[in-house]
């Protein structure tokens, strides 16, 4: 059974997972969407951000100093907590399963990088349907527009940075161009609005 299937009550958010890439641009991106989330968050954020995989990557660090929920590199195996920020690792691209199971693929490339905006949140759509939020912010190609799609199409939403403002717009413009974008958005906006759908019905 997923997420999307299962009875809940009023208390429970009415979305069960939060799914972001960025790429160039994207650690102060993610910084500033990402410190609007408040302690007690109720579902676990997966983000994607294109790193350079011949060095360790220190991200999870740098942004657990600058926002309130904790931050760790997705591990094999992790089960997806609310509240919690799980980021792709180097080189591995990132899945999740119907019951918040992570797992870490080293499977090829897709559009020339790993980890992969649109494999994760295909792995998002297929397991948490409509109860899925994607969003793509600042980056250069097109990683995500695919992902963004699948997600529309099981009845999730989607939220693009405003390419006119992004700091590089390839990404988010191919998200909006590949008409499943239901909000673009301005950086300072994405957090409060994130934040305002999951949190909807839970008072």
């Amino acid at each position: 059974m997923t997420h999307a299937e299962q009875d809940h009550s009023a208390a429970d958010p009415p979305y069960a997972i939060v799914a972001i890439a960025a790429s160039a641009g994207g650690i102060t991106a993610l910084t500033r969407v990402l410190g609007d989330l408040p302690v007690g968050f109720p579902v676990p954020v997966l983000v994607v951000q294109h790193l350079d995989r011949r060095h360790q990557t220190i991200i999870a660090e740098v942004l657990g100093r600058r926002v309130k929920l904790p931050v760790r590199l997705a591990r094999e195996g992790d089960l997806a907590a609310p509240g919690t920020i799980y980021i792709a690792p180097p080189d591995r691209h990132l899945l999740v399963s119907a019951e918040g199971t992570l797992t870490l693929s080293s499977s090829e490339l897709v559009h020339f990088v790993r980890p992969s905006a649109d494999l994760l949140f295909e792995s998002v759509a297929g397991s948490y349907g409509p109860k899925a939020i994607a969003c793509v912010l600042t980056g250069s190609g097109s990683d995500g527009a695919m992902g963004v799609s699948a997600i529309k199409s099981r009845g999730g939403t989607v939220i693009a940075e405003d390419p006119d403002l992004a700091e590089f717009r390839g990404m988010p413009e191919a998200a909006v161009a590949s008409g499943a974008v239901d909000f673009v958005l301005p950086l300072d906006e994405i957090g409060t609005v994130i934040r305002g759908l999951v949190e909807a019905g839970t008072s």
